[in-house]
């Protein structure tokens, strides 16, 4: 692993050869195909077709929602028609959507009712929420906010639990995995992208200035890299609630516009933040388990990491990670989505993964993502 990032990351955060930025490629697809064939079980061909049909509906979504207009319900990605899907309320909208190349169906609530259900969920909850609950999400397709019960712990407190938030409104009861979700932080070992005290984590993206990671990594103090020397510190942070931070880069290091590929694909190239649709497919590279993809299952999340941390506004996705993959990059072709939080399992056995959404970061701290 020290060989690796001797060549990559020696010079700066998130650095590569001259030569792997000199030819980008149109979406980053080639470099993922590798990866994404092994973790999807799909050949190459489909899976370049999977990605060119995701980056189109992650462009569509703008216009199609500005189409809905008022009765706009949600949006997400059917990996069956290859296509977007845009709720709706009633029918008066319908045709207009339709016209932008999206496909429409009738949702019970508009998204901007269902997000906020889903803050009132978040307010009636509070801190005390049981250990068995794992976290709740809004379901743009049903109208509701599913309250995600680890399988085989229900109890007369989880139910006192969902009796009190479904006040909020509709609420439905989903049974998970028996895991409990947890940071992917981890103590320092020697090799691996940067370490704060005795904590390693994950570089995420790079943005002028610095990059940005996962806020639970660290709070202050010097930043070091892989080999010891300091790359700057943390400028400001956000845990629980949110699960974010910036660090600033200096001391002789840089920043570049790419994910590191760690020798399973090539180091990916970042042109921009356009958010993918749920049902997307989904990349995510970290210092412990390196390079894995899967797709996005939920968005606005609120996870629960046990003792009063509750992380609102996560994505949600299958992909599995490890220690120290805390911070990671999680990207989509070649759009930077967010900075790995936690999750459950691993990537022996499978398991789940949110991540904090990266235009969250970049706006609350007026950061400049650093593309290609």
């Amino acid at each position: 692993m020290k060989v690796l990032l001797a060549a990559v990351i020696t010079a700066g955060v998130l650095t590569v050869p001259a030569q792997a930025i000199a030819a980008p490629e149109p979406l980053a697809v080639a470099g993922q195909a590798a990866a994404m064939q092994r973790d999807f079980g799909l050949t190459e061909q489909q899976m370049q077709d999977r990605l060119k049909a995701e980056t189109s509906a992650a462009k569509l979504l703008p216009a199609a929602q500005k189409a809905a207009g008022a009765a706009y319900g949600g949006a997400w990605y059917n990996e069956a028609s290859h296509k977007l899907v845009v709720g709706a309320v009633g029918t008066d909208r319908a045709a207009a959507v339709r016209a932008t190349g999206a496909t429409v169906t009738a949702v019970p609530v508009t998204a901007k009712t269902l997000d906020h259900r889903k803050a009132a969920v978040d307010k009636l909850a509070g801190k005390a929420v049981p250990d068995a609950v794992s976290g709740w999400a809004a379901d743009p397709r049903t109208g509701s906010v599913v309250i995600n019960v680890q399988a085989g712990k229900r109890s007369q407190a989880v139910d006192a639990f969902v009796a009190k938030v479904a006040k909020a409104g509709a609420v439905t009861v989903k049974e998970v995995a028996a895991q409990v979700p947890r940071t992917f932080s981890a103590g320092a070992v020697g090799g691996d992208p940067y370490y704060v005290s005795n904590i390693r984590c994950s570089i995420g993206f790079s943005v002028y200035g610095g990059f940005v990671t996962a806020g639970h990594c660290g709070r202050s103090g010097t930043v070091s890299g892989w080999d010891g020397s300091a790359i700057g510190s943390f400028q400001a942070w956000s845990f629980p609630d949110n699960d974010y931070a910036w660090v600033s880069v200096g001391n002789g290091w840089w920043t570049v516009p790419v994910v590191l590929g760690w020798g399973q694909v090539s180091d990916q190239l970042v042109r921009g933040s356009a958010e993918a649709p749920i049902g997307s497919s989904v990349c995510r590279s970290g210092s412990t388990s390196h390079w894995h993809c899967g797709t996005i299952l939920a968005k606005n999340e609120t996870v629960n990491y046990g003792n009063g941390q509750l992380f609102y506004g996560a994505t949600k996705t299958n992909v599995c990670a490890e220690g120290g993959d805390s911070g990671g990059s999680f990207i989509t072709g070649d759009q930077a989505q967010g900075v790995t939080s936690g999750g459950w399992g691993d990537c022996t056995s499978g398991g789940e993964t949110w991540f904090q959404p990266v235009n969250e970061i970049l706006q609350n701290y007026g950061l400049t993502l650093h593309t290609a």
